[in-house]
Parts: structure tokens; sequence; C-alpha cells
């Protein structure tokens, strides 16, 4: 892991994904205590709803920033937890402009769009950009996401671009609705009538919805842009050779190059040392592994490989991932 740990001190953020059950926390946590080792501020979030980070390091985890030691943090998102707190904070600015008989209504709306697909995603996505724009100021070099399966990551990946088209458009159709107020304004004026569309109460709790607006798509243009930096963030993509794996990883890169999110490194894990393959179920895993892995070289090639050895036992705690960091590795191509 040392070529590894080389590249990776030198990317603030750094992305783990891959299919699911190929080790992807593990080396996530392997590569973010080696970090720290090297006296470098890390912080180490989950956004897989499984929780299984907390489980690996031995240490109960939650949706706040838990110091592990003096270079080292940890933090598992809930999906549920942090859509919950954004529909509460929507519930709060809608209720602004809300009549009194009608909240009840409005809560129930917000309610069910909690249950909408993508509805977590987003909320998640906003979370997640937050530590992606904000590590600095929270006073941590890098940033280690030990992400959910590739199809959620890749989705969350893409949606900074998307939620920004989004928020752009909405902008603009406030900023239409904002002309249109402003030349009514005038009208209503002359009659002396009172008009709570058009009062000052009322324009200043429009003005700070779109202030909110304006906030989010900034955070998402930026986030956008240091994902699409090869200098800023490394991906890297954990499989075993397997052909599900394989195909899963391969769609993954296509994916990745479409939409021109960098994807540096593909970590080859649980691999079988030759010298143990000894009895003839164990010779033909052994012999199917290395058809594989000649695929993953074929296939992969354009990619930096990193193969890790099938481990004996259950690696757990900051000391054992500390050791399979440094003793795990085979070889690099």
């Amino acid at each position: 892991m040392d070529q590894l740990l080389h590249e990776a001190a030198h990317t603030p953020l750094l992305f783990i994904g891959g299919k699911g059950g190929v080790g992807k926390t593990t080396h996530a946590a392997s590569l973010a205590c080696r970090l720290a080792g090297q006296g470098k501020k890390v912080l180490l979030v989950s956004t897989d709803p499984a929780h299984s980070l907390g489980d690996v390091l031995q240490i109960p985890l939650s949706g706040s920033i838990q110091l592990l030691s003096d270079t080292l943090a940890a933090v598992e998102l809930n999906p549920q937890h942090i859509a919950d707190k954004h529909f509460d904070q929507v519930g709060s600015l809608l209720a602004q402009y809300t009549q009194a008989h009608m909240l009840e209504k409005m809560q129930q709306h917000i309610e069910a769009a909690k249950n909408t697909p993508g509805a977590e995603e987003a909320a998640m996505l906003e979370a997640l950009c937050k530590y992606i724009c904000n590590h600095r100021i929270l006073g941590f070099e890098h940033v280690v996401f030990d992400t959910a399966p590739t199809g959620h990551t890749l989705r969350l990946l893409e949606l900074p671009k998307m939620m920004a088209a989004w928020t752009d458009a909405l902008l603009s159709q406030q900023g239409r609705q904002k002309e249109l107020r402003e030349a009514a304004l005038p009208f209503w004026q002359k009659t002396r009538k009172e008009n709570t569309l058009l009062s000052e109460s009322r324009n200043s709790r429009w003005e700070q919805a779109l202030e909110a607006l304006q906030k989010r798509q900034t955070l998402f243009a930026k986030a956008g842009t240091l994902l699409a930096d090869p200098g800023y963030t490394a991906i890297m993509l954990v499989m075993t050779p397997e052909m599900l794996p394989l195909a899963e990883t391969r769609r993954a890169l296509a994916q990745l190059q479409h939409f021109k999110l960098p994807c540096r490194h593909i970590i080859v894990n649980q691999i079988m040392p030759q010298q143990h393959a000894d009895h003839p179920f164990w010779q033909q895993r052994y012999a199917r592994q290395q058809e594989i892995l000649q695929l993953i070289r074929r296939d992969l090639g354009g990619v930096r490989l990193h193969h890790y050895a099938l481990q004996a036992g259950d690696i757990r705690g900051i000391d054992a991932l500390n050791r399979f960091g440094r003793e795990g590795c085979l070889q690099a191509d």
C-alpha cells in the first residue's frame, strides 16, 4: 500500500467505491489510518447505510464527527436522519409563507416528500458537498469517503452537476417572478391597498429564500469543480477477482469517464496465495482467480492496479488496519 499511500497523500479527497462485499470499508479505513499515522489530519466519512465503518474501527460512530486520535476523525452519515433534518428546515422556511389554517396540510406534504424517490439522496448530497467544500475549514487535510455500493456512489458523484443545473433553473424562475412583483408594486402603491403578497416582511422572507438557494447553488458548483479536478480528487474502486465485480467495475469506469470524473486506482482484493492452493478445490479457485486477473489486466490496464492478498482473519481495529495497509499489498501494476 506504500505506493497507493504516497499518491493518496497528495490528494485531499479520496472516494473508495465498488460492489458490495469486496472490502471497500476495510480499505477506506486502512488508508485513512495510515494517512493519519503520517501526521495528516484525516476525516473518514461513511455514506453507506449499512454502517459497517464503526464495526471495522471497533468504535461506535454517529452522525456527528468523532475524534479517534489527534489526527483521525470519523463520521457515519445516516441518510434518513439527514433527510429529516433537511425537510425540517424546508418546513420552517415554507411556514413563513403559509397561512395558519394551511400549516397542517403543508406539513403533510413535507412528510410525503420525505418518501419520494431521490429525497434521501438529495439530502445526503448536500451534506456530502459540505464536507467536500469545507473540510479545510473543519481542520482536515484529507477526507476519505467510504461509499455505498457502486451504483449509489456514482449517483452521488454525478448529482452535484445535475443539482446545480436544477438550482440554476429555479433561481432563474424566481428572478422572473421578482421582476413581475417589482413591476406591479407601483400599481398597488397607487391604489393604496394593502397587499400581503407585496408586503415588506414577505419580500424580506422571499429574499432569504433566494439567498438560501444561491448558497446551495454555490455549494454544488464548487463541489462539482473539486470532484472533476484530478489534482484534488481520486476515486479508487475496490473489486475481487471474480466475474461479477469485474463486470461492475467495467461499467463504473465507463460511467465515470462519461462524466469526466477521475478514477486513478483499482484495488484487487482477496487474492489467494499460490503456496496454499494444495487442495483440488483451492487449486481450482486459485486457477480461476488467475484467469480473471488476466482479464482485469487486459480490460482495466489503463488504471493503476493494486493487488491485495486474501486475509486469514477479520481486519478490525486501528492497529490491524495499519498492519493490513503495510503488509497486505502483493504488488502494483
